[in-house]
């Protein structure tokens, strides 16, 4: 294969995994798994997943999983639905694992995030918000102030 080739191949590639990431970041609350997003673009399931996490540094389904949870606070701070409400409104399908990894990218349960974010974030406009609570990506939670990370 020819370097020129090669990189026409990895530039197909780059342009198939955005349209993979743009269908999570759209469809994260239907039921996604690796084999159905890689059927979507022609690619196995390993090699979407080796891809993936080679141009985006996680698994798709971290990624998913992510914004799933960002998705999550926001409803959480909203205040009007439980916990198991908003699990399942995000697409999870478990409620331990929602709030496994809930608490693993925010620093606290979702039931205390709940109960803090009302009183956290009054007065701040909620474009400022969404971007001083966003979820940490490949770490744990700092131990500071969670929202505020």
């Amino acid at each position: 294969m020819t370097s020129r080739s090669g990189e026409a191949e990895r530039l197909r590639d780059l342009a198939l995994l955005r349209r993979v990431r743009d269908r999570m970041d759209r469809e994260y609350a239907q039921p996604l798994d690796v084999e159905a997003l890689a059927l979507d673009v022609h690619m196995s399931a390993g090699h979407l997943s080796r891809q993936f996490k080679a141009a985006y540094g996680e698994s798709p389904y971290s990624y998913l999983m992510t914004r799933r949870i960002e998705r999550a606070m926001a409803l959480l701070r909203r205040g009007d639905l439980s916990v198991t409400e908003v699990c399942f409104q995000v697409g999870c399908q478990s409620l331990g694992t929602f709030s496994t990894r809930f608490t693993e990218l925010v620093g606290m349960p979702p039931s205390e995030y709940r109960r803090r974010a009302a009183d956290d974030v009054a007065g701040i406009p909620q474009c400022v918000v969404k971007q001083v609570t966003r979820p940490v990506r490949n770490r744990e939670a700092s131990v500071r102030d969670p929202l505020l990370a």
